[in-house]
């Protein structure tokens, strides 16, 4: 079995001692493909460095709504010049927080619609950051016409009627830790009703590790404790679920004209 991340940040600090670890460790549980997603011009020109030296290693570029407050015209354009390097497959993760609130509402939504614009223009999806702004993210996303280019809504937190909301909007549902934790809300439920064929699973690391690794650090050979959990719910095989989150993977984001090999 194979199976993709198709979201972490291996450029994170906390990977720099035992980074070659990592990687064999998820080669090892099958994991041969991983998304590494930016948060910030810095970060979006270390997982394009990554992907570059890497194979079947993938960036996303963007500025996080955290980091909104330091987007700026120089930004959007260094932005645009590493879209056009090799392998770069989304941009993301963008979005709305308003739990941290780390830059303003009003930061947060220009950077979201500059960055669905950049999208658009060159013809990439989007992988969204939500967190507690769920009907902002929505319209912000509908007046931008994301769905023209489609991404996915990472570490989906939000219940079904919010599931089906994106999905509407042509966006595929990515879930990640949460769903294995004691208390899930209503993740089990989005997990069973979510069509197969608009189903990713994902790590975040090194965030979220799942159960049983929860309170440790997370990492892309954790994703397989995702996928048995999203096995149980939806009472299939764990091959299955590998099978289809991988090939929705390689759709979304076009990993099919790239090499298939992890060197």
């Amino acid at each position: 079995m194979h199976f993709i991340d198709t979201h972490a940040h291996l450029t994170d600090p906390r990977f720099q001692e035992d980074y070659l670890a990592v990687v064999e460790r998820a080669r090892t549980a099958g994991v041969t493909t991983i998304i590494n997603v930016a948060y910030d011009v810095p970060s979006s020109r270390a997982v394009v460095a990554l992907a570059e030296q890497t194979k079947d290693f993938y960036a996303a570029i963007g500025i996080h709504p955290h980091d909104a407050k330091t987007a700026s015209e120089a930004a959007w354009q260094e932005l645009r010049k590493l879209a056009t390097r090799n392998k770069v497959v989304a941009v993301g993760e963008i979005g709305l927080d308003y739990y941290y609130n780390h830059s303003s509402v009003a930061e947060q939504a220009s950077a979201l619609r500059s960055q669905v614009r950049l999208a658009r223009e060159l013809s990439l999806p989007i992988i969204i950051h939500d967190r507690d702004a769920h009907e902002d993210v929505l319209t912000i996303l509908r007046e931008e016409k994301a769905g023209e280019v489609g991404g996915v809504m990472h570490c989906f937190s939000g219940d079904w009627d919010f599931a089906q909301r994106c999905l509407e909007l042509g966006f595929y549902i990515s879930l990640a830790g949460p769903v294995t934790f004691k208390k899930p809300g209503d993740l089990p439920r989005v997990a069973q009703k979510v069509p197969l064929a608009r189903l990713l699973i994902e790590t975040d690391s090194p965030y979220l590790a799942p159960v049983p690794c929860r309170g440790k650090r997370n990492e892309p050979a954790h994703v397989v404790h995702v996928a048995k959990m999203v096995a149980q719910l939806r009472n299939l095989e764990l091959a299955e679920v590998a099978v289809a989150t991988s090939l929705n993977a390689r759709q979304l984001f076009s990993l099919d004209k790239f090499t298939t090999s992890m060197s």
